[in-house]
């Protein structure tokens, strides 16, 4: 596994019990806009461990790709994660 994939795993378990925890807090009936702080950091977790894939896949697998004469699919897939993540 690579660090970039380690790093994901890791925000990716810790979004997991901030998720845990949103959950009780809405059925603990907190107060809402502690609830939707908690939903946006989550969210920027989620962009982060997004991000450091993208990232191994563009220094991995895109730049193989390449190296061999193929990479024009590798960056038609990233040019539709990016079309999907700027939206």
């Amino acid at each position: 596994m690579t660090e970039g994939r380690k790093k994901a795993l890791n925000l990716l378990k810790t979004s997991k019990g901030q998720i845990e925890g949103i959950i009780r807090m809405i059925e603990n009936d907190r107060y809402c806009v502690d609830i939707s702080k908690q939903i946006l950091a989550v969210q920027a977790l989620l962009k982060k461990a997004n991000l450091n894939i993208i990232d191994q896949h563009i220094k991995h697998c895109v730049k193989e790709a390449i190296l061999k004469g193929e990479g024009d699919e590798k960056i038609d897939e990233i040019i539709n994660i990016l079309d999907r993540y700027v939206k």
